[in-house]
């Protein structure tokens, strides 16, 4: 089965074909990111404005690269939520139309489930069950994975998940957009010197809260003009301090749950020390730690292809609805 993946959650279009056989084939990405620098952070109309541009000619140019008709595709996946609302429904309008006229099914994935199962990509996937650290932009989440659909929320972000603390810290700091990776870098230039907090480690849960950890680093900045703290220390710190916060709580979730393997994803995955932080941790409790290649970290194509196939096998698929849903809790998938 040929099955077309398309992701227009935010600020990326991503167009894949996986095979359930063979493999991903072929995957292509557009990031808006330089246009969206221009203004500090995402602008969802130009969002939108720019997947209708990008999307079917990115479509095409899979087709052709991969040496496949329209009629070769036996299904279409699309990211239908959680997102930015106009921007999702470009990426559904496009998927249900294309398979109604090629008279094919399609169906909706949860762009979180996208992130969860990208691991499943490499050539050494993870076996059922695990533990999922969900990290992308807007979400910071654990999750007990008992397979595709059965998923257990164990812990989430109660405010400002470690993705967005990473922007807004970025953006307190003076750097551009966009500001995790730009946080990081300067990172690597700073010492960890100053001790910040790890927000609700000293409690037992599962949950994560970064918005205290946001306004202590608010503070030191504001003090570091008298005491003269270097910028990249204080990133240094903030990073240091949200990478161990992550590797607390999995640990714990480890235990809790029993199970010995931790699949990481989502954008934020991508961040050096968080990953040096969690292998550390998982040799410690003698667990296997997954995370996906650096380029199915961020938004793409390939995770929504691939949690799409496993979907469209198990028989499920949407009506002719057009389906899309900004706000999608997780425990609310099958």
């Amino acid at each position: 089965m040929y099955v077309l993946g398309i992701e227009t959650s935010c600020d990326e279009t991503g167009v894949a074909i996986y095979h359930t056989g063979r493999g991903l084939i072929n995957h292509l990405l557009y990031s808006q990111v330089e246009m969206h620098s221009e203004y500090g952070g995402v602008v969802p109309e130009l969002a939108s404005r720019d997947h209708i541009r990008k999307l079917v000619p990115l479509i095409k140019q899979s087709l052709q690269e991969s040496q496949l008709k329209s009629t070769d595709i036996n299904g279409i996946a699309y990211t239908a939520g959680p997102g930015l609302m106009g921007a999702l429904l470009v990426g559904a309008a496009t998927a249900r139309s294309l398979a109604w006229t090629w008279q094919i099914p399609a169906v909706a994935v949860h762009h979180m489930e996208g992130h969860l199962l990208a691991p499943m990509l490499e050539e050494n996937p993870p076996e059922f069950p695990f533990v999922a650290l969900l990290i992308s932009g807007g979400h910071t989440l654990l999750v007990q994975v008992e397979g595709i659909g059965s998923y257990q929320l164990l812990g989430e972000s109660l405010d400002d998940a470690a993705g967005e603390a990473f922007d807004k810290t970025a953006k307190m700091l003076g750097l551009g957009y966009p500001g995790g990776p730009k946080l990081a870098a300067l990172a690597e230039h700073g010492k960890p010197q100053i001790k910040f907090p790890r927000p609700m480690t000293d409690r037992p849960g599962l949950d994560f809260s970064f918005s205290g950890l946001k306004t202590f680093t608010l503070n030191t900045i504001n003090a570091s003009e008298k005491t003269g703290k270097d910028k990249a220390d204080i990133a240094a710190a903030f990073q240091q301090a949200v990478a161990e916060t992550l590797s607390i709580k999995c640990k714990r979730a480890l235990q809790q749950t029993g199970l010995k393997s931790l699949v990481v994803a989502g954008g934020v995955s991508a961040n050096k020390q968080i990953r040096a932080s969690l292998t550390e941790m998982a040799a410690k409790e003698h667990a296997q730690i997954y995370f996906p290649r650096l380029e199915f970290c961020t938004d793409n194509g390939a995770m929504i292809a691939y949690a799409g196939s496993q979907r469209l096998m198990a028989g499920q698929q949407q009506g002719l609805d057009i389906f899309a849903r900004p706000r999608w809790p997780m425990s609310e998938l099958s």
